[in-house]
């Protein structure tokens, strides 16, 4: 029954519109054609500024509802850049998009048809063809050099005492592999992966794997003020390690190693502290479609100071161990208990 009656409102709809249609034409014939059609140009030339100011209202309206979904600042140095960036790309484009618009919608009003003006005919101009060519030109290269410079710097070689991490893609969560003592990430294959006790194929043979440590929740730990080289693959299909706040990302891709390094400068408390948010986390996005599970991949970044990051090490047990406990070191014997009471001689 509703469908019906929706069907029916929908025919009205046409009968009326088709009606209207022919009303006015009726009525330019009984007032005179010229003077309907100026009637018309006028009434569309005044609805196109009048779009014009309520698209401008639109985007200031949108633009302060909005506000408080952005990100909050960026967490890193590399992240600044990005932001500056974008920041100068949208001034440029937004300041020439208001003006070449305002002068569109301006022209269709002052220009409407009318018996008092008569056509121009202007066929080509060399000199108009080489400034609105050139300029825009110029200004797309400074844009599409400063991108360049950014993304130089964020694919260069990490600096020398970065710690590095290796997080690998896995539908549909992240591991993460830290360096032992020996600060060297193990060898591992994809032949030896194992869902129960190697999920990374680590290669026990390789004694520098006996010491990594793995991480299967996706956490990621890191030391504000301390460049961090992401050391970055997919165990199956292709992923990708998106970084918001730090206004970073790059693909997993299964087989092939690609690398990312950034420098954190917030803690994961100060930014609490910025974004008013006791429950703020920073996140890892996987970006790229991979699954029906990829709503659900993410994990966390944890910024901390060097003796939060050391206390956090310390309590881990490497992944070896974890897998092969006849082979982690034993534990110390307890020492023998002291008798702290003294005694005391009756003479």
């Amino acid at each position: 029954m509703s469908g019906f009656i929706i069907t029916t409102l929908i025919i009205l709809v046409f009968v009326i519109i088709y009606q209207i249609g022919k009303a006015s034409e009726h009525a330019a014939v009984l007032r005179g054609e010229q003077k309907v059609n100026g009637q018309v140009n006028r009434a569309m030339a005044l609805i196109l500024v009048a779009t014009f100011l309520l698209g401008v209202w639109g985007i200031w309206a949108c633009h302060n509802y909005f506000k408080d979904m952005m990100l909050p600042v960026a967490a890193c140095k590399t992240g600044e850049n990005y932001d500056s960036m974008f920041n100068v790309t949208v001034v440029v484009t937004g300041i020439v998009f208001f003006l070449t618009q305002a002068v569109l919608f301006w022209f269709c009003y002052k220009y409407q048809a009318s018996d008092k003006r008569t056509t121009f005919y202007f066929p080509h101009s060399n000199k108009l063809e080489i400034i609105w060519t050139t300029i825009p030109a110029i200004a797309m290269a400074v844009l599409v050099a400063i991108g360049l410079k950014n993304w130089y710097t964020v694919t260069s070689e990490a600096p020398a005492n970065a710690m590095v991490v290796e997080i690998v893609g896995k539908q549909f969560n992240w591991l993460i592999r830290y360096p032992g003592a020996d600060n060297v990430l193990g060898t591992r294959t994809f032949r030896k992966i194992d869902d129960a006790n190697n999920v990374l194929g680590l290669d026990w043979a390789d004694p520098r794997t006996h010491d990594d440590i793995v991480a299967q929740n996706g956490e990621l730990h890191c030391v504000v003020g301390k460049p961090v080289k992401l050391v970055i693959n997919s165990r199956d299909v292709i992923h990708d390690v998106g970084l918001p706040h730090f206004r970073m990302k790059m693909d997993a891709v299964p087989g092939i190693t690609t690398n990312l390094w950034f420098t954190p400068t917030i803690t994961s408390a100060q930014m609490k502290e910025i974004t008013k948010n006791p429950n703020f986390v920073y996140e890892i996005a996987c970006d790229q479609l991979c699954g029906k599970g990829h709503y659900a991949m993410r994990g966390t970044i944890i910024v901390e100071t060097q003796e939060e990051y050391n206390k956090w090490l310390a309590g881990q047990q490497s992944y070896y161990a974890a897998n092969n406990p006849e082979a982690a070191p034993a534990a110390p014997e307890a020492a023998p208990a002291v008798d702290s009471v003294k005694k005391i001689s009756m003479k």
